[in-house]
């Protein structure tokens, strides 16, 4: 009988470890979820700049005994583009919404706002993108909702609409308002 060397085998237990990760992601509960490790956190600080004529997000307004909802945008982010009726909605609805603009030409973003109406309460302006690193934002549209007391509840990676908005943003939305 031939003896087959070790390094032989190497791919095919390489190949059986990467498809057993594979397979344990792909039946987890919420694959497509990314977990946050600001959940149960203060909010991270915010810039002290904000877009013209929007007054100015502070840690202030995040504790101020309200659930606000921090909308992490930018104009040239077609995802944050389709999101915005709802944010209109929200703010229609007597939610305080809040906005970060990050990565974004100033006049780009002042222009956004006022073509499409401004749906914040309040907002600051990220141009560097620093505030979207310490939140641990990965990519535009990012949402959190933040308790009364100013800590992170919840967040929502991607645009808030369809069915993954509606399955698990607005019953956290609700949760946080205690409806």
């Amino acid at each position: 009988m031939a003896k087959v060397k070790p390094l032989v085998l190497l791919p095919l237990v390489i190949f059986a470890g990467l498809a057993g990760l594979f397979a344990g992601g792909m039946y987890r509960d919420n694959p497509g979820e990314l977990p946050s490790t600001m959940v149960g956190r203060p909010a991270p600080a915010l810039p002290d700049t904000t877009l013209t004529g929007q007054p100015l997000l502070t840690a202030e307004d995040l504790a101020s005994g309200e659930v606000t909802i921090v909308n992490f945008w930018a104009s040239w982010c077609p995802p944050c583009r389709a999101e915005h009726p709802t944010l209109l909605a929200m703010e229609e609805a007597g939610l305080r919404v809040a906005g970060v603009n990050f990565r974004d030409p100033r006049e780009n973003a002042e222009g956004y706002l006022a073509d499409y109406d401004d749906p914040f309460f309040a907002g600051v302006f990220d141009r560097q993108g620093r505030t979207s690193l310490d939140w641990g934002v990965s990519a535009p549209p990012e949402t959190f909702i933040i308790d009364g007391d100013g800590i992170v509840l919840f967040r929502f990676a991607g645009p808030l609409i369809g069915d993954d908005y509606e399955r698990r943003f607005v019953p956290a939305l609700n949760a946080a308002l205690g409806r």
